[in-house]
């Protein structure tokens, strides 16, 4: 009989495993203890549990992480673990400390299928969806193994913030991405505040009105245009859900936020996305109708990719339009660059079942002129 991995359940899909052993629901919390705060992957180790119930443990469940392939640590502390997820197949995860807080940005997908044309996973193609051990062996092997090398007091956390800004699309693996958002969310697992947990979406309308109703937390999407028309080129997946549908559901995903508005992503992109016409659109987009932050963010080149990160005055003007029609506007600062860790240059390694090499080899971005916005 295979062993199920215990990294797979949230608390309560742990309690009916252990009572599917003829145990009580006080020893699922046990166990969820042991494995999310004290990092044990060793029954043995568990001192607490009944040695009748560690036996029972023994070949029928494991607390199963992911094998390291290589570990990165850049100069300015951010550190990139490489993971191996079988059949060829890995994933990128990434720790950004900083002085208040130790941001982990993890991956859902081996690869990614929305194939946005500034995103270095989006070239790589889409293997397949991770399991929800999968994506809590990321946090589980993060957390744990810079608590040692930190030398981190016991009860302090070193990760504070998780966004599931890494490789893939959250809500495109939605039944994973759920029971792992709970577990980092559990007072006796992680116990991270939902205003601290961030899910990063291109734009899966549906799957933004279901996280409102089982998972309420902080939510990011990419946006990176005003217009359909641009917005179609770079983000592939604007052709289903076009922006007045996305920008509905952000408005229906406040009434259960932990926050009072939504972070819009903005990839700066050189003569493509950047232009005082397109911040002026971004304003006749969202004021009076979404309260909301922009996050500018540099482009990080990659060959294959054909476009240029913006100059920072061209940031710093576009920012300074934003911040003069009252929008709270940041510009993000790029971390991890010299080990490939920045925003956007995510890739692993993925064995395409999508060719989307060979569909991404596409004529140039066609850049429309942005229609004058209407005077408010």
């Amino acid at each position: 009989m295979n062993a199920v991995n215990l990294l797979d359940f949230d608390l309560e899909g742990l309690a009916a495993f252990c009572e599917s052993l003829g145990e009580k629901r006080f020893r699922a919390t046990q166990l969820f203890r042991w494995i999310h705060q004290k990092g044990a992957s060793d029954f043995e180790q568990m001192s607490d549990l009944a040695k009748s119930l560690r036996a029972k443990l023994a070949g029928r469940a494991e607390i199963r992480g992911l094998p390291v392939i290589s570990e990165h640590v850049s100069a300015d502390g951010t550190v990139k673990w490489l993971f191996d997820v079988g059949a060829g197949n890995a994933v990128e995860t990434v720790f950004i400390p900083e002085d208040d807080r130790g941001t982990l940005c993890i991956s859902s997908q081996a690869g990614c299928a929305v194939g946005c044309r500034f995103c270095s996973t989006g070239h790589q193609g889409f293997s397949r969806n991770l399991a929800t051990g999968e994506i809590l062996a990321q946090l589980w092997h993060a957390e744990h193994s810079l608590r040692l090398r930190l030398r981190t007091p016991a009860g302090e956390r070193v990760i504070t913030n998780v966004v599931m800004m890494g490789m893939g699309e959250p809500l495109q693996n939605y039944s994973a991405l759920v029971p792992a958002l709970k577990v980092m969310l559990d007072d006796h697992g992680y116990g991270l505040s939902r205003r601290r947990v961030t899910v990063s979406t291109s734009g899966v309308v549906p799957m933004i009105d279901r996280l409102r109703e089982d998972c309420p937390v902080a939510l990011a999407v990419s946006l990176h245009a005003p217009t359909d028309a641009l917005r179609d080129e770079l983000v592939p997946i604007n052709r289903k859900y076009p922006i007045a549908e996305l920008l509905d559901a952000c408005v229906r995903y406040l009434d259960a936020a932990p926050r009072d508005f939504i972070t819009l992503e903005y990839c700066m992109l050189d003569g493509v996305n950047d232009g005082d016409e397109h911040a002026r659109a971004l304003l006749a987009l969202v004021r009076g109708r979404l309260p909301c932050k922009f996050n500018l963010i540099p482009f990080n080149p990659f060959p294959q990719s054909g476009l240029r990160r913006s100059p920072a005055s061209r940031v710093q003007a576009f920012a300074a339009i934003l911040q003069a029609g009252g929008i709270v506007t940041t510009v993000r600062k790029t971390r991890g660059d010299d080990i490939d860790a920045a925003c956007g240059q995510l890739a692993g390694e993925v064995q395409d079942r999508t060719n989307a090499r060979r569909r991404m080899q596409r004529a140039p971005i066609r850049i429309e002129p942005v229609p004058p916005s209407a005077p408010r």
